[in-house]
């Protein structure tokens, strides 16, 4: 499957299309427009059907396939001053972040471009939720929550109930297992709406040749209104020749940051769009002694900001980027090879070592001893180049099969002379990253 990204608006655009055959017991107001300035918002104010971006509050943000864009400060959905967002508003501050260029705190860096506008939808907390799809191995897997916004990620395994779903299971069988995994902590009120929203939300995702699908948060409001208020959507490419215009002549935007990419960086970018996996890479300062190989976007986060936090330097962080969803052994080696040969390409300027850090999380579904089988391919061939930089490897990983990844990659390190220190979930998930820096 060759996944490819496309932008919250025109995967919107894709549920107005259909969202009377999927969900025709509920109902959603489709109104966004995708602009490039704020001249331009102000001239689709003027044409007919679009009166709303005059007469309601609005809500304004980048759409240019990032994500985690209100902990980035880049959504507009009040001012300082009272009063809702107005158009005039919404136009100045497009204007006013299309004049410079934007690091995120992923350090992707870029000039923004594309912007979606909104009406603003008053709701509650309580009024959030959380459902996504992807295909993970031979099953497509739906995910749920009762807790939608920003911080889902964080505690996933207590928060998102996921459930398997088999290509040949039957319809029947299907909306069972949805029903029965439900999110308990959803309110009586909305749980039978959310449970058939939930059933017609997979149906649409698999018919529609989605590879990946997410609205963090849906809103559930009075008289079923629904409203999507954020939306990441994959397309699985190799069936755009029967879509036809199904697929609302999405296009498929170059990532923020990529025009600057080193080769590297795109040649991981490219695999990412092949890839039912996630493979990402940032090359902060390929000087750098830090390494860095993490699964998990959150993860990824909270060990480059740990880095930062106790080298004294931020220049030692190399990289950023994550592998994760189920990435396969050969995926696993092509990014692991791509990170050792850029570390091994400069000694560091004070003759320090160099560190590798091999973190993540807890994985829900990556098979762990899978990836790192790829990491020690990669380690067989980059041995002798990792010694002559005095590589130091800390790993910390959990998941499926943790205990046989662990195991092997220790014995394959210690087989090619390698230093390395390995642990697993009983340890603190950063605590590797003290652990080489006190060294």
């Amino acid at each position: 499957m060759a996944q490819r990204a496309i932008r919250e608006y025109d995967g919107k655009a894709i549920f107005a299309r259909h969202w009377e055959k999927y969900f025709s017991g509920f109902h959603y107001g489709f109104k966004s427009v995708l602009v490039t300035s704020g001249a331009e918002l102000k001239a689709k104010a003027e044409e007919h059907g679009f009166e709303w971006l005059k007469q309601e509050p609005l809500v304004a943000k980048p759409d240019m396939l990032f994500g985690k864009r209100g902990k980035n400060d880049l959504v507009l959905f009040k001012t300082n001053k009272p009063g809702d967002v107005t158009l005039a508003d919404a136009a100045a501050w497009i204007d006013e972040k299309m004049s410079h260029d934007v690091t995120l705190l992923s350090g992707q860096h870029g000039r923004l471009t594309h912007f979606v506008v909104e009406p603003f939808t008053p709701h509650t907390q309580e009024q959030e939720y959380y459902i996504s799809a992807t295909t993970v191995g031979e099953d497509d897997v739906l995910y749920m929550s009762a807790e939608g916004g920003m911080e889902v990620e964080e505690g996933w395994d207590e928060k998102v109930n996921e459930v398997h779903i088999p290509i040949n299971m039957s319809d029947a069988d299907m909306e069972h297992a949805v029903r029965a995994n439900v999110p308990a902590d959803i309110p009586a009120a909305n749980k039978e709406s959310f449970t058939s929203f939930a059933i017609a939300f997979f149906k649409f995702y698999r018919d529609l040749n989605f590879a990946y699908l997410e609205i963090n948060p849906i809103v559930m409001l009075a008289n079923n209104e629904m409203a999507i208020l954020d939306l990441v959507a994959r397309l699985d490419d190799t069936a755009g020749f029967m879509m036809g215009d199904a697929w609302c002549d999405a296009e498929y935007p170059t990532a923020f940051g990529m025009e600057d990419q080193s080769p590297e960086e795109k040649a991981v970018a490219e695999a990412d769009a092949k890839s039912g996996a996630s493979l990402k890479l940032t090359i902060l300062n390929p000087l750098g002694r830090i390494w860095t190989m993490v699964a998990g976007g959150g993860a990824s986060v909270v060990y480059a900001d740990t880095i930062a936090d106790l080298s004294g330097d931020v220049k030692d962080l190399a990289n950023y980027g994550e592998y994760s969803g189920g990435p396969t052994t050969g995926e696993t080696k092509f990014y692991a090879d791509t990170l050792l040969d850029l570390m091994t390409r400069h000694k560091d300027a004070q003759g320090r070592d160099k560190i590798l850090i091999i973190g993540g999380a807890i994985a829900n579904f990556t098979d762990v001893a899978k990836t790192f089988t790829g990491i020690i391919q990669s380690f067989e061939e980059y041995a002798d180049k990792m010694k002559e930089h005095n590589t130091r490897i800390y790993v910390r990983r959990g998941g499926p099969n943790y205990e046989k990844g662990l195991k092997d990659i220790k014995e394959a390190a210690d087989r090619l002379g390698l230093y390395i220190e390995v642990y697993g979930p009983e340890t603190h998930v950063t605590d590797i990253v003290r652990m080489a820096l006190e060294k």
